[in-house]
């Protein structure tokens, strides 16, 4: 029987694999903890405080709230006019923070994953859009390559070096089998910009990123838990191999037809099964209709659409684990997590 990790890597050769089942969920992936890119970025989201991160947002993160979240508004936004961005955005020194930085932690903490079992990944949040909307309000994020599309294309561009050489640090001095790369293009149903300011502004930029993880042998796994369905194609030539976070909003089956053979869909479960009055037979029922309305649609994989691994309240997942290995034995004989 393989192990998780050579099922997931079956799957991504698409037509010429061979898997002997649906991958599940996060099973086969084990994240690195501690590298210092990873602390410069977001070491000060720290629960039940506020706080200013390296580029000047202000982090929420109250005690009762799942996760930090960032807090922009007119008067407080590090950017408040796309024109003169240059003079209000200072980009953080990631470079010079991590040459001083200790790396023992991480490699040791990757040593110890058993690698013949599981891939090894490193987690990389806010994206180039992610970014843009916690240094201006979201109103103005939107706006800016309308009004000002040279700025905007500029400050993209920052960004994107910004995060070139946050991977260049994490594959140099780590070198994970996976990045999960994080970047929200849409709302659950609908995306931020058209699909064609979309390919204007940011297809270019994540191409280079993604060229330089493959050239270094990194699976690229892309989180969107957004309706990304009208631009799925150009996400598969740009070279994401796993979207994750794929919402049933979407079309999946849609989506499977363009791109399965390209991309890996990972997602389907429905987030609103995790939550505390839950019950067993709800997230049996959410999990088994993902499994039973995709899992023979090519490049599918059912999981929570979440972007690392865990749920909010730690009861919900194995059950959905345990869910789609009874699916699998069932349609497959066998069960890999």
């Amino acid at each position: 029987m393989l192990t998780p990790k050579q099922n997931l890597l079956e799957c991504l050769k698409f037509q010429n694999g061979h898997p002997e089942c649906l991958p599940n969920d996060y099973t086969m992936i084990r994240g690195i903890p501690g590298d210092p890119c990873f602390k410069f970025a977001r070491g000060n989201r720290v629960r039940g405080t506020t706080s200013l991160d390296r580029w000047g947002t202000t982090i929420l993160f109250p005690e009762d709230a799942p996760a930090a979240v960032p807090f922009v508004t007119p008067e407080n936004a590090p950017c408040k006019d796309i024109e003169t961005w240059r003079e209000e955005v200072k980009v953080p020194d990631i470079a010079g923070y991590c040459a001083g930085a200790s790396w023992e932690e991480s490699l040791a903490a990757k040593a110890e994953i058993d690698q013949d079992r599981y891939l090894t990944c490193t987690v990389m949040g806010t994206g180039i859009f992610e970014q843009m909307h916690m240094l201006m309000t979201f109103d103005d994020t939107l706006l800016a390559p309308i009004i000002d599309p040279d700025n905007t294309h500029d400050m993209i561009e920052a960004i994107k070096e910004y995060r070139l050489t946050y991977m260049k640090l994490i594959v140099e001095n780590l070198h994970p089998d996976m990045i999960i790369s994080h970047d929200d293009w849409g709302s659950k149903n609908g995306l931020f910009y058209s699909p064609e300011v979309w390919e204007e502004f940011f297809m270019e930029p994540y191409r280079e990123l993604y060229h330089y993880l493959h050239e270094n042998g990194v699976i690229v796994m892309h989180h969107g838990d957004s309706y990304l369905e009208p631009i799925v194609e150009q996400m598969a030539d740009i070279g994401i191999d796993i979207w994750q976070g794929v919402l049933p909003t979407n079309d999946i089956a849609k989506i499977s037809a363009k791109v399965g053979g390209r991309m890996l869909l990972m997602g389907g479960i429905d987030s609103i099964i995790d939550r505390p009055d839950v019950t067993e037979e709800e997230i049996r029922r959410e999990t088994r209709r993902a499994c039973t309305e995709y899992g023979e649609l090519p490049g599918f994989w059912p999981g929570i659409t979440y972007g690392g691994p865990g749920t909010l309240y730690p009861e919900v997942l194995p059950v959905i684990v345990d869910e789609i290995d009874r699916y699998n034995m069932e349609r497959f004989g066998v069960a890999i997590s």
